[in-house]
C-alpha cells in the first residue's frame, strides 16, 4: 500500500552537557494519494530534510499528511513547514500539551498553541485509523498522550513506537528513559512487544533510533546501518575541523581532515 523512506535516523543517545540531542526519526510514507511524513523534527533537520525530500522529487507542497506522535519539539516544531499538509496529532496529547505553561521541558509552548488552533489539525482518538490502513494506539507514558501507529495494510507490516519506545535498549530493558509515568511507559512498551510478534517480519521504526526486525530468537535485529558524527572547529584555521564518529559501528575517533 505504501512505499516507506527513512528521511532521518533517530539517534539513541544524549547529549552530556548541552540538552537533548533531539534527533528524532523522520519516515516517509507513499501512495498514489497520499504522502506521509510521520513525525517532522526540530529546526536542525531543516536543510537536510529538505535536500532528502527534493533528492525523492518532492515539494514541501505535496506532503498530504504530517503524523506526529506526540508534541515535543524533537518531532513536532516543523509542521509549519508543510502548508498544504492535514495534521494529525492525538487528542488526548494536544489537550494536555495545550494546558501546559511554559516551564523547562521539550514542549514547544508556541508551537504548541498554534497547533491547538489550527484548522488544519485533526485530532486522532486511539484505536482509529484515521488515514487508510494507519491506525493508532495510545502508548501514555513518555508524555500522557503519545501514540503508537501501526501499518496494518502493508507487506511488510509496520510500527511506528515515537518516543513509547525511542530505542532498542527501551524494548530490551523493559525500562524507559524520560517518562512522565514508568508505569503507564511499561504497559505501553508490552503494548508495542505484543503488536510486534503478532505477525513475522515486522519492522518497528522507533523515535530515536535505526528500524529493526525480530530475528530468528526474537531479539530486534537493526536494519541498515547508523549514520552519525560530530564536526568541529578545534583549531584555530577554519578549514581545519575534528571529526567525531559517533555511529556505534565502530570505536569512536578524532580525526583531523581539511575542508575541500
Amino acid at each position: 500500500m505504501y512505499r516507506i523512506d527513512i528521511l532521518q535516523q533517530g539517534f539513541p543517545g544524549k547529549a552530556v552537557c548541552h540538552g537533548g540531542l533531539g534527533w528524532s526519526t523522520i519516515a516517509l510514507l507513499r501512495s498514489d494519494r497520499h504522502k506521509i511524513l510521520i513525525d517532522v523534527g526540530a529546526f536542525n533537520i531543516r536543510k537536510p530534510l529538505e535536500k532528502r525530500l527534493t533528492a525523492l522529487g518532492l515539494k514541501a507542497d505535496d506532503i498530504t499528511d504530517v503524523v506526529l506522535t506526540h508534541a515535543h519539539y524533537d518531532h513536532a516544531i516543523n509542521f509549519t513547514l508543510f502548508p498544504k499538509a492535514t495534521v494529525w496529532i492525538g487528542r488526548a496529547e494536544i489537550e494536555w500539551a495545550a494546558a501546559q505553561p511554559p516551564r523547562f521541558d521539550p514542549l514547544p509552548e508556541l508551537y504548541v498553541a498554534a497547533l491547538a488552533k489550527e484548522p488544519r489539525v485533526r485530532r486522532i482518538e486511539p484505536q482509529q485509523e484515521f488515514l487508510p490502513g494507519l491506525t493508532a494506539h495510545a502508548a501514555p507514558g513518555h508524555t500522557p498522550g503519545s501514540l503508537i501507529f501501526h501499518l496494518a495494510a502493508n507487506e511488510p507490516q509496520i510500527i511506528f513506537s515515537g518516543d513509547a519506545a525511542k530505542n532498542r535498549a527501551e524494548l530490551m530493558s523493559g525500562k524507559v528513559d524520560s517518562s512522565m509515568d514508568d508505569a503507564a511507559s511499561a504497559a505501553s512498551l508490552d503494548l508495542i512487544w505484543k503488536l510486534w510478534r503478532a505477525k513475522a517480519g515486522t519492522l518497528l521504526i522507533p523515535g530515536h533510533d535505526l528500524a529493526m526486525k525480530l530475528d530468528a530468537h526474537g531479539k530486534p535485529a537493526y536494519l541498515g546501518e547508523r549514520q552519525a558524527g560530530i564536526s568541529a572547529w578545534f583549531d584555530p584555521d577554519l578549514e581545519v575541523t575534528t571529526e567525531f564518529d559517533i555511529s556505534g559501528n565502530a570505536v569512536p575517533v578524532a580525526r583531523r581532515s581539511a575542508i575541500g
